[in-house]
């Protein structure tokens, strides 16, 4: 399957989290569409004001491109560039698979993880890496 990986990238800890799920991911036969590798800070410097256009560009691109997409979903709120890309992708039509490694609540319902409008769109929530490959196979053709 060719999964697009969405996720907050703005702290250390979130990249390195990101390059370990995205080798699990490769690992397990998958081809990995993410973010971080579709443009170089040095890029995005030289677009000046396109620069917000040229990621959104780039990223839609990704997602029209992908069988799945698989978001983190960790934190108080999900990442809002997150919150677009899974909205995108349900309004494509794409399986989205939610990981939440995140033990807090953050749901709007006593039974919710997560905003529902976010978990709503969502095939699944699962809470390791584990489960989203195990996921992920359910959905293969």
């Amino acid at each position: 399957m060719k999964v697009y990986q969405a996720g907050p990238l703005f702290s250390e800890a979130e990249i390195l989290w990101h390059r370990s799920f995205t080798k699990k991911l490769t690992s397990a036969g998958h081809e990995v569409a993410w973010p971080d590798n579709f443009f170089t800070q040095e890029e995005i410097k030289a677009w000046g004001a396109d620069a917000p256009k040229n990621i959104m560009d780039r990223d839609r691109a990704a997602i029209d491109a992908c069988d799945v997409v698989v978001a983190l979903l960790d934190g108080t709120q999900v990442d809002d560039g997150t919150a677009w890309e899974i909205g995108y992708a349900y309004a494509k039509g794409k399986p989205i698979v939610g990981i939440r490694t995140d033990f807090r609540n953050a749901g709007d319902t006593e039974h919710g993880q997560v905003n529902a409008m976010i978990e709503g769109s969502c095939v699944g929530i699962v809470r390791d890496c584990k489960g989203v490959l195990e996921l992920i196979k359910t959905l293969e053709p």
